[in-house]
């Protein structure tokens, strides 16, 4: 069996100073330390590619700009062109738009969202999440797979740019943990990497290195 690793990329920061909830919103690139992450990503790749520790022939990216402007150093680096997926877009959020703070949440309006924290209420339900980018992470690993039987290569990697939700829901789920949590414990930082090894349709290992560690801005917060 090929063994597949599809590497769950969360995009760089993002320039949104008025610090709204801007979900799938258009318009919200990144920022210049957004810039910098997508750099240290597309070189992080590049060394994994030129030294034999990854075999890289399928990129995937979500929608939103965010992600485009982060995978570009990558997609250059590699000579690669990414595949836009919908399927590994950010959550839906009843919130997006807003500046949501503990006020804006104990609004009339607010509560009818936020009853259920489990599903939850006030946006895409975690199981829908999971499901979409489990199927998006499985089209990705047959193309690996292909590619790794026509090069005639043990393995192959594919990278997946997403959002901070949508990539913690598909790993719990392959983990066979429940979804619901507390979003202060997600592990997932921005311009991070999720890795997940297959070994035919098998998962047999998952990895998480903070490859923009010393990036990251004192307060990332739990956004997208």
């Amino acid at each position: 069996m090929t063994r597949t690793r599809v590497h769950l990329t969360r995009h760089g920061e993002v320039d949104n100073p008025e610090g709204i909830l801007y979900g799938r919103l258009p318009g919200y690139g990144l920022s210049e330390r957004g810039g910098r992450m997508a750099q240290r990503l597309g070189e992080h790749y590049a060394a994994a590619q030129e030294t034999g520790g990854a075999a890289i022939r399928g990129l995937v990216r979500s929608p939103l700009q965010r992600t485009a402007e982060t995978i570009a150093p990558t997609a250059a680096a590699l000579d690669l062109e990414p595949v836009v997926d919908e399927r590994v877009i950010e959550a839906g959020n009843g919130f997006e738009g807003m500046w949501v703070d503990r006020r804006t949440l104990l609004e009339p309006a607010s509560l009818a969202m936020v009853y259920n924290p489990l599903r939850p209420s006030w946006g895409e339900a975690y199981r829908a999440q999971a499901l979409r980018m489990t199927a998006a992470i499985a089209s990705l690993r047959r193309r690996l797979e292909d590619a790794a039987a026509a090069e005639g290569l043990e393995s192959a990697d594919g990278i997946i740019v997403s959002h901070q939700l949508p990539i913690w829901m598909a790993r719990r789920f392959a983990e066979g943990r429940r979804l619901w949590h507390d979003p202060r414990a997600r592990e997932c930082a921005l311009g991070s990497v999720t890795t997940l090894t297959y070994d035919g349709g098998t998962l047999v290992g998952v990895d998480y290195r903070d490859v923009c560690a010393d990036l990251q801005p004192a307060r990332a917060g739990v956004g997208a």
